[in-house]
């Protein structure tokens, strides 16, 4: 006597669920990767007293104390480029939006003509440039 069973056992797998994992995980990290940090590379920044944020778009300008480059345009990750690549890459993200300005973050121990070179790309463009700093606490003056 052959014994059935009552409910059948389907072979099929419904990939639903695995889609909407994949997805979730796929906006986590594209969320996450846009709030990195904009310099990945160590920058003792100099100390200053005084606040001041900017709201406009800001090409992200890292220089450690070796003189390598790291740019980072609006909405982009950093890259490391050469020095003759910063004027075209910074003019080009002006031309397209004209309130971009650059933040430059410079290495404490940064040779001075390094910093000096950027401010006059800047000043040759026209570009705003904030110079990024370490907010000292007034409990420790």
């Amino acid at each position: 006597m052959a014994i059935k069973r009552r409910y059948k056992i389907d072979a099929a797998f419904s990939m639903a669920s695995m889609t909407d994992i994949v997805f979730l995980l796929l906006l986590f990290f594209m969320i996450v990767s846009t709030m990195s940090s904009p310099n990945d590379m160590k920058i003792n920044l100099p100390q200053s007293s005084n606040k001041t944020t900017t709201k406009t778009p800001l090409i992200k300008v890292g220089i450690d104390q070796t003189g390598i480059y790291h740019v980072a345009m609006p909405g982009k990750s950093a890259q490391e480029v050469a020095f003759e690549q910063i004027e075209p890459m910074v003019t080009a993200a002006h031309n397209n939006d004209s309130t971009t300005c650059i933040a430059l973050y410079a290495d404490d121990a940064t040779p001075y003509h390094n910093v000096i070179q950027l401010l006059d790309i800047a000043n040759t463009n026209k570009i705003k440039i904030v110079l990024a700093t370490n907010a000292l606490d007034k409990q420790k003056k």
